[in-house]
């Protein structure tokens, strides 16, 4: 019965694996917490975005997609590809990273994308991720 229950748990970890490397979604967190609503602070706390400036590397799935949206306010967010990935995991970390703040600063942390750098970006989030590595 031990057996059976350790290769399902194998099993699901190796899927869950494929799903993180290829499907994945950064998250960075840009705005503090002053005012910030307790529901919006409690659902980047469980994004992993304790602080400004933090990247959280997530799988591409409709439930975390709906908190991203809850909490689209304070992040900026989009797809990576595996080059960005493994730039980050250099770092030694995880799936949360403490970056620096981009360098020459943000366009604007009030504006969405494109006119500041709130919100989806798309694939141009690889650009702000390169500034703030």
């Amino acid at each position: 019965m031990k057996k059976v229950l350790k290769k399902k748990a194998k099993k699901s970890f190796r899927l869950s694996k494929l799903v993180f490397e290829f499907m994945t979604i950064a998250v960075v967190r840009i705005r503090g917490t002053v005012g910030v609503r307790k529901d919006i602070d409690d659902t980047l706390k469980m994004l992993g975005l304790k602080k400004p400036n933090t990247l959280a590397l997530l799988p591409d799935t409709e439930q975390l997609k709906g908190m991203i949206r809850k909490v689209e306010n304070f992040v900026a967010w989009g797809e990576v590809n595996e080059d960005i990935v493994n730039k980050l995991k250099e770092k030694g970390e995880t799936k949360v990273f403490h970056l620096k703040p981009p360098a020459k600063g943000y366009k604007s942390v009030k504006h969405r994308w494109p006119k500041g750098d709130l919100g989806y970006r798309g694939r141009d989030i690889e650009k702000l991720i390169e500034k703030m590595i």
